[in-house]
């Protein structure tokens, strides 16, 4: 018989894998950041000392890890949920695996461990745009968001030609390198596409950056769902906040357009071309990314 465990028993930092741990062939040496499904974690390759990122799946909702580092579910109703999503997990990982570019997440391997799944990624030095924004690092001007923007569309225009949509473009998952050059994370929501619906295990949402469609498992999603949330995280960096929310913009549209609320600070052309990208009925956004460049590029 499974033995299941009440996490509120275990210490806080359980939930975590130690500074020092060795896994795999990899020594833990500090957390980067977690969420509600994974950890993610700084180390080191022990035999060449190179440095990785390591994302760990750990639901917690479903899921804690044990005394011994086992990451186990929370009870019997939990297992096949928590079953459900360790090989989504895996799936993701091979995913990625294939997706080589410049502007995208290297995945460079994945293992099993801790009854739990582990993706191996190329560590990357930068800020996420979310932080960058909060602590105001960088003024915001038409070059920033050119350079950014148009490399961060270099890697989702790749995804697409391999037809697959990421699903969770957002400041949090959008890396800030050097030259303002972007790095996209996180494709735990990624799927392939034409797909007619998403499945209510895989649908993913976030506040002010999934679209209209997103939010109807029967709505056709396609290039256009990315492109709404590349265009809200670009009027995020206007604003400063997050945009308000496609179901409340459905009720009431209260956005105001970019082109009337920010039109002595930017270019029209570049405020037209975020407020197109996030036009909330899908038909009226652009359909590839190759339409949006152009439009950022003023054409």
């Amino acid at each position: 018989m499974a033995e299941y465990y009440d996490p509120q028993t275990y210490p806080k930092e359980w939930n975590y894998l130690q500074t020092g741990t060795i896994i795999d062939q990899y020594v833990i040496e500090r957390e980067l950041a977690h969420g509600g499904f994974s950890s993610v974690y700084l180390a080191r390759q022990t035999a060449d000392q190179i440095q990785v990122a390591i994302k760990e799946y750990l639901p917690r909702k479903f899921a804690h890890r044990t005394w011994s580092n086992a990451v186990v579910a929370n009870s019997e109703e939990t297992e096949s949920l928590f079953r459900r999503g360790r090989v989504l997990f895996f799936e993701e990982a091979k995913v990625l695996s294939t997706l080589k570019h410049p502007n995208i997440v290297e995945v460079i391997g994945f293992f099993k461990a801790n009854s739990t799944v582990y993706m191996v990624m190329t560590y990357d030095y930068g800020v996420t745009l979310d932080k960058l924004l909060s602590n105001k690092i960088v003024p915001i001007s038409e070059d920033f968001l050119l350079s950014l923007f148009n490399t961060l569309l270099a890697g989702v225009g790749h995804i697409h030609s391999q037809q697959y949509i990421h699903l969770d473009i957002k400041p949090s998952n959008i890396l800030v390198r050097p030259g303002n050059d972007a790095l996209l994370l996180d494709f735990g929501a990624i799927q392939s596409f034409p797909k007619s619906h998403l499945s209510k295990q895989s649908k993913v949402l976030t506040r002010g950056y999934s679209p209209i469609e997103q939010h109807d498992l029967s709505a056709q999603l396609g290039p256009w769902t990315d492109i709404y949330a590349v265009g809200a995280s670009m009027r995020n960096c206007l604003d400063n906040k997050t945009p308000v929310s496609a179901l409340d913009r459905a009720r009431q549209d209260t956005l105001i357009p970019a082109v009337k609320a920010l039109k002595r600070k930017f270019p029209e052309y570049l405020l037209k071309a975020i407020d197109w990208a996030m036009e909330l009925q899908p038909e009226n956004r652009p359909q590839t990314v190759d339409e949006l460049l152009k439009a950022l590029a003023g054409g």
